[in-house]
């Protein structure tokens, strides 16, 4: 998992698929696109908001998960850590080493992704992120919780449409939709 590690480009398969979702976008208005800091994310956002005309704004709060000790290692070899089970049983309670708890990236993102609903009030905006972050967003809407994140499947690229509700509230529309 890559996590946090400066460098990691989007790759040519990234790239391909990136300007096919822009294609597919394009007849979208979109108020503004928004992304995490790391590198990856932003050349996505940057693919996906230039048929808008748009530069991509960059979200703290839409930063991959701090995966502290685990970046950079493969999921091969997290799966034979006794942690890894604990992560499974308790992804709530679960602090990555030196790293942050999935709780606080779902209070992080669901707080970004709220602001960005105040601020673009009937609206559509783009928010690009990462795995965790989507999947942790959202648990959120449907449990008020991480606590089924892993249930959730996110494929990379995909699109997930999250609506503001009339309590204010996030509410899933459609859940990953594949490359529309």
């Amino acid at each position: 998992m890559s996590g946090r590690n400066p460098g990691i480009a989007l790759s040519a398969a990234g790239v391909t698929a990136a300007t096919e979702l822009a294609s597919n976008l394009a007849g979208t208005e979109l108020a503004a696109v928004y992304a995490s800091p790391i590198q990856r994310c932003r050349e996505t956002a940057a693919i996906l908001a230039k048929p808008h005309g748009l530069k991509p704004r960059i979200r703290q709060g839409l930063i991959e998960v701090e995966y502290g000790a685990w970046s950079g290692r493969t999921l091969r070899s997290l799966y034979r850590l006794r942690a890894w089970k604990t992560l499974m049983q308790d992804p709530i309670g679960f602090r990555f080493p030196d790293g942050e708890t999935l709780d606080q990236v779902r209070r992080r993102s669901v707080r970004t992704v709220e602001q960005l609903a105040t601020k673009h009030p009937e609206e559509t905006v783009l928010a690009v992120s990462h795995g965790d972050v989507i999947r942790s967003i959202v648990a959120h809407s449907l449990s008020g919780s991480t606590d089924l994140i892993h249930r959730l499947h996110v494929s990379p690229l995909g699109v997930t449409v999250l609506e503001t509700g009339p309590d204010g509230g996030l509410h899933l529309n459609i859940v990953n939709a594949p490359r529309l």
